[in-house]
């Protein structure tokens, strides 16, 4: 099987989908409140160029298990 772009991000999302659900589902413990800390990163890009105009927001939630849930994903997609 041909490894291609596509294929890699759709892994890294399912990880870090996976990994933030599996950190919300955790949250409610507090002996493992260090893997449930999360930090958020916005990127907000924006332009008005009289004809077109665009304003998009990205909001990542990160914590130790999304992390995790990335690093999962990479690592099935280098088992295929």
């Amino acid at each position: 099987m041909k490894k291609n772009t596509i294929t890699l991000l759709l892994l890294l999302l399912i990880g870090l989908v996976a990994g933030t659900l599996v950190g919300q589902f955790l949250s409610s413990y507090s002996a493992l409140s260090f893997l449930t800390k999360s930090v958020e990163l916005s990127w907000q890009p924006k332009a008005d160029l009289l004809v077109i105009r665009y304003d998009l927001d990205f909001h990542i939630r990160l914590n130790l298990i999304s992390i995790a849930g990335l690093a999962a994903g990479f690592w099935v997609f280098r088992r295929i």
